[in-house]
């Protein structure tokens, strides 16, 4: 079984107890081996700009920790590469062009998200994994 790259909004519904999406975001993540569930630093630079902005600490701190758990993948120039080829050719934002190019380029069997226009321009590598 391959890796499961994990986009930033699922890490922040589970982390901090979304109303809507928080149950349905940690049954999922709780279904594979946590060993599966990877993320680049992206992800991290997301997660901690809000707790950060807010002078947080306490919420700063427990992504910190929280996300040393999952696979830690590397954003290599190569990624940023084939990241401005997709945003290029699917008018993607730049984070989501480059969560792509991450689990493409590390060869991940499936990115989760919650974001359907990603989904739409993985051809099957992003699924939606929580509207249904």
């Amino acid at each position: 079984m391959g890796l499961i790259y994990v986009d930033t909004c699922l890490v922040i519904y589970a982390f901090e107890d979304d109303a809507v999406f928080g149950a349905r975001t940690r049954e999922v993540l709780g279904s594979v081996s946590p060993d599966r569930l990877a993320i680049s630093p992206l992800v991290k630079f997301e997660c901690l700009v809000a707790p950060m902005k807010q002078g947080n600490l306490v919420l700063q701190r427990y992504y910190e920790e929280g996300l040393q758990h999952f696979v830690q993948l590397p954003i290599s120039e190569a990624v940023f590469i084939q990241g401005a080829q997709l945003r290029a050719r699917f008018g993607l934002k730049t984070p989501d062009a480059l969560h792509l190019a991450a689990a493409q380029h590390h060869g991940c069997e499936a990115l989760w998200t919650n974001d359907e226009r990603l989904a739409q321009a993985a051809h099957g590598l992003a699924i939606n994994v929580v509207s249904g």
